[in-house]
């Protein structure tokens, strides 16, 4: 097999592990949404109720868990901790925001 045709094959491979990426990525985002269509009723619900919009000992416990979660996924478990991190903030803004729309 000369260099040409193992170039092109890598470059094939490279393409279809890219596409895999891709398609991963958008299943993320998908999910994501649905995430966000769920906590956007959690966040209504307490606006309603004037219930606070964080929630300190439910974050402390989704991170334990999603960090054993990671660990048994091979995936770095703070690296899970700083992505739950960023979505909590936002779903706390989001709460937050809703909070203030509902005036309780």
């Amino acid at each position: 097999m000369g260099d040409t045709e193992s170039d092109a094959a890598a470059v094939e491979r490279l393409h279809s592990i890219r596409q895999s990426i891709d398609n991963i990525d958008a299943a993320v985002i998908h999910m994501l949404a649905e995430r966000f269509k769920f906590t956007q009723q959690v966040g209504a619900l307490k606006a309603e109720h004037g219930l606070p919009p964080a929630d300190p000992e439910r974050e402390r416990e989704q991170i334990q868990r999603l960090r054993a979660l990671a660990e048994e996924s091979h995936l770095d478990p703070a690296f899970a901790e700083k992505f739950l991190n960023f979505i909590i903030a936002e779903v706390i803004h989001h709460h937050e925001r809703l909070a203030t729309e509902s005036g309780k």
